[in-house]
């Protein structure tokens, strides 16, 4: 009787481990490699130096053939190009006083994440852009504008976005793909599942050491002035991958490292 009882509460143990399991990859996630350099070719495919090891395109583009690959998705607001998918899904676009909310800086509208039911949806949309990703061959993905909130006339919360991002970083993982915070330096991505950063200008506004706190080496900064190049490279040159890129990072644009 006590040997029976003892079998049957290993295989409740068991049942309740694999019940509260996080979900598994589809593959096997491959880290962010450190002590190389990146490119960022968001604005267009350009070739790349023997010296670069990571590139990150846009999703409409193709891996670089033999480097670690990064996926850019807008995973928070709409790209400028993509007005008429986003009207069919209205819903899903933020409004304030029946307009929709707009990012000037870029021309972009922002998502609505203040609902699960819209961050269900959401997520639903861009995983399968993520999926696509992973069949094209990427390696990991970065989702663009975790910060949003900030400039939705506080419509939404960081609380919303946290959610959102915790959705988006389950899909990639589900997809096999690393997944990867842009922005809100202050918060550590990590507590939903981040596996590495990608920092806009983190030398020129003084952020690079929070990302690098939260995730050590496995961050990639995008410099684009070189005053701020220089900044960037005096202190952590060697330590994290630094690249000069123009605004409109263009094949054919600026293109430096340390």
């Amino acid at each position: 009787m006590t040997r029976a009882l003892l079998v049957l509460g290993a295989a409740l143990t068991v049942l309740l481990v694999a019940l509260n399991a996080p979900p598994s990859s589809g593959a096997a996630i491959t880290p962010l490699p450190t002590g190389t350099q990146a490119d960022y070719q968001l604005g267009g495919a350009r070739s790349v130096p023997t010296s670069v090891g990571i590139v990150v395109r846009d999703r409409r583009d193709r891996p670089a053939p033999r480097r670690y690959n990064v996926c850019y998705l807008n995973g928070f607001q709409t790209q400028p190009d993509e007005s008429a998918f986003w009207k069919k899904h209205w819903g899903l676009v933020l409004k304030k006083d029946g307009r929709p909310v707009l990012d000037e800086a870029w021309g972009e509208w922002l998502l609505d994440t203040s609902t699960q039911a819209k961050r269900a949806a959401i997520a639903e949309i861009v995983g399968q852009w993520i999926s696509g990703c992973a069949r094209w061959g990427f390696d990991g993905v970065e989702f663009d504008n975790l910060d949003s909130f900030s400039r939705s006339h506080h419509l939404l919360t960081g609380a919303d976005n946290k959610a959102m991002a915790r959705a988006l970083v389950v899909r990639a993982h589900r997809a096999g793909l690393a997944a990867g915070q842009k922005n809100w330096s202050e918060w550590d991505g990590r507590s939903v599942g981040y596996d590495f950063a990608i920092a806009e200008e983190c030398g020129r506004w003084h952020e690079c050491g929070s990302y690098v706190a939260h995730y050590g080496s496995r961050v990639i900064d995008v410099e684009y002035r070189d005053a701020d190049l220089r900044t960037a490279c005096a202190g952590w040159a060697g330590k994290i991958a630094i690249v000069r890129r123009d605004l409109d990072l263009s094949p054919t644009g600026v293109r430096r490292w340390c």
